[in-house]
């Protein structure tokens, strides 16, 4: 019987082994003359942005070793929430398309679904998508024979149950959002689960469009509801009508608001909300690129790819934040999950 392999040692052998049946296999295809293949990226959002730009890494981590041209669109869509925008933004996506013609395209969120994907359904053209808020059936999507993806199930039952082993006794809960679509189709979503949990209600929800009547929300919650969440806040614009950074709005909240507070992403929780339980942008994007790579590389049809959701969820707690409400985190929940101890702020 042969010594044992150091697993270490295997995972180096495996790892360079990988990196060499890419290396072939791009010499081959420079051999062939092949070009590489183009790749499409239309993203809903703006960069930089850590959803956004997570996912889009994630994907070309996904897909190392293969010769790929890379484009990006950005819509933008969450800095100008306005339906005129989103429709001449998905017209330009759709042109570039038309005029690059890419392989495949890449897709994420769901303004990149309403505005550009649904209008390739059963069409030759590949598409991959990405953190899909919404039914996909609205889209389309549900059977298409050439949409595969990843949907984005977010983790509500468990960001509860999370919020309350930080801050018990918590029951009435709050919802404050912008005008995006994905973020309207979410608090039916809330609604829907939390029944879930014996004796939690929803007893408010707003959707504002500016960072002032997002701040009077606020306030008016902290002697109405026991903890909020502050759902979509990529959109808000000030009393010139400029957007306001979400890193502006969720410093605000943090330094004004003395009520606990909840989302799903982990970028919130670096910015100042209390926990969730996160839905990981590289997670997401990493799954969309491995189908992307199934693909173009192996041959295989988006169809047998399917639509599948993320259903890894990671909680994560700001500890600041909770000292700042004066909660006393236990040590079982700072065993369990993502501690951060400070303000995103403080370590500029």
């Amino acid at each position: 019987m042969g010594e044992e392999v150091n697993p270490v040692v295997r995972i180096v052998l495996a790892a360079a082994a990988a990196l060499a049946l890419a290396g072939t296999a791009f010499a081959q295809q420079q051999a062939r003359g092949e070009k590489p293949y183009r790749i499409l990226y239309v993203m809903s959002y703006h960069s930089p942005m850590g959803w956004a730009d997570g996912q889009f890494a994630g994907f070309k981590e996904a897909l190392a070793g293969i010769p790929v041209e890379y484009r990006v669109f950005r819509m933008e869509a969450n800095l100008h929430r306005n339906e005129s925008w989103a429709v001449q933004k998905g017209k330009e996506a759709r042109d570039l398309i038309e005029a690059w013609k890419p392989d495949l395209v890449y897709a994420s969120d769901d303004d990149a679904q309403e505005h550009v994907t649904k209008h390739y359904v059963n069409k030759p053209l590949p598409i991959v998508v990405s953190g899909v808020n919404k039914d996909p059936a609205a889209y389309g999507l549900v059977g298409s024979r050439n949409v595969a993806g990843v949907l984005e199930p977010v983790h509500i039952v468990e960001t509860v149950r999370l919020l309350q082993a930080v801050a018990p006794g918590v029951r009435r809960f709050g919802i404050v959002t912008d005008e995006a679509p994905s973020m309207q189709a979410l608090v039916g979503q809330i609604r829907e689960q939390i029944k879930a949990i014996p004796g939690v209600e929803i007893v408010a929800a707003d959707t504002v469009r500016t960072f002032e009547a997002y701040q009077e929300v606020v306030r008016q919650y902290q002697d109405r509801v026991d903890a909020f969440w502050p759902l979509g806040v990529h959109g808000f614009v000030d009393a010139q009508g400029k957007g306001v950074p979400r890193e502006v709005v969720l410093k605000w909240t943090a330094e004004n608001s003395r009520l606990p507070d909840i989302a799903f992403w982990e970028d919130r929780v670096r910015l100042g909300t209390l926990v969730a339980v996160t839905v990981s942008p590289r997670q997401h994007g990493l799954a969309a690129g491995r189908m992307a790579r199934a693909i173009l590389v192996e041959g295989k049809s988006p169809a047998s790819l399917g639509l599948k959701p993320d259903v890894k969820g990671v909680p994560m707690v700001s500890l600041a934040r909770a000292n700042k409400l004066g909660l006393k985190v236990t040590s079982g929940v700072l065993l369990s999950a993502e501690v951060l101890e400070k303000f995103e702020w403080e370590k500029r």
